[in-house]
């Protein structure tokens, strides 16, 4: 139940951005909602009683976390895609990302990768491939949007198994206030220097901005710590292998992008390779 809800979500954060971005630049557009979302975490944290790290260290530990799984890989990717980039291939390169776990996850979190999960993880980036076939268009984008989309991927891969050896205990509510904090702090000066900072508040954008506050920063995030929580780095890492099928469903229904024969393929061979790495 958790796992499907988190990547029905999670799939939602490119349609959002695909609403969103013709309305503000890329940065700015994250430094607004990360500000809202640690407005309301905050409120929520203090409402609630929640506990605050008792030690510096163990707010740095959750401040490099949140930098590496919101700013970088978001930074990346949302301004990959304001650069050209298409979101289907943007997908495909975070659709590596579950083989860099499953590579990192041995030698420094001591977990085992078996035959049948590298198998599964295999499978998993040969659906991705298939569903985003179509999209794979090279002359689309620059070379600069290209390698914020691979630092985008390398930022949720090193975030994911950081997050999982230094923040085991992280509260989700003060804990993700702090995170989305520091990169208010972190993005806010790249904003300033490098783009206009104006926005149109057209009723797309309002809508988009409301979804990725509530539904993505709040809901998703939540759901993917509480993941990493309680499963191993490489098998919460395959749950991504699901995304771009998913996100060509929700493209399906709302912009009525159709599904070939490849895709759905693609789909299948995804479905089958989260299960080899995720069975018992």
């Amino acid at each position: 139940m958790m796992p499907g809800l988190f990547v029905l979500l999670w799939s939602t954060g490119f349609i959002g951005g695909k609403l969103g971005l013709p309305y503000a630049e890329p940065i700015t557009f994250l430094v607004v909602r990360f500000a809202i979302v640690t407005v309301l975490l905050a409120g929520f944290a203090g409402l609630t009683s929640a506990p605050w790290p008792k030690s510096w260290a163990a707010i740095g530990h959750i401040a490099v976390a949140g930098m590496l799984l919101h700013a970088t890989y978001l930074g990346g990717v949302f301004t990959a895609m304001y650069l050209g980039v298409p979101s289907g291939v943007v997908a495909v390169i975070a659709g590596i990302q579950p083989l860099l776990v499953a590579a990192a996850a041995g030698p420094l979190l001591g977990e085992q990768i078996s035959r049948r999960q590298w198998l599964g993880l295999l499978l998993g980036l040969a659906g991705v491939l298939l569903v985003v076939w179509s999209k794979l268009d090279i002359g689309i984008g620059s070379p600069l949007g290209y390698g914020l989309a691979v630092l985008g991927l390398f930022g949720i891969t090193i975030g994911t198994v950081y997050q999982k050896k230094f923040c085991p205990g992280l509260d989700l509510r003060s804990g993700n206030a702090i995170q989305y904090a520091v990169c208010v702090v972190a993005l806010a000066p790249f904003a300033l220097l490098f783009e206009s900072r104006i926005i149109v508040w057209h009723e797309e954008f309002l809508f988009a901005l409301g979804w990725l506050c509530i539904v993505l920063s709040l809901g998703a995030i939540s759901l993917l710590f509480l993941l990493i929580r309680r499963g191993a780095a490489a098998q919460v890492s395959s749950l991504f292998f699901l995304v771009p099928p998913c996100t060509a469903l929700v493209a399906y229904f709302l912009f009525d992008e159709r599904l070939g024969w490849l895709a759905l393929l693609g789909m299948a061979l995804t479905m089958l390779g989260v299960a080899l790495v995720n069975r018992k």
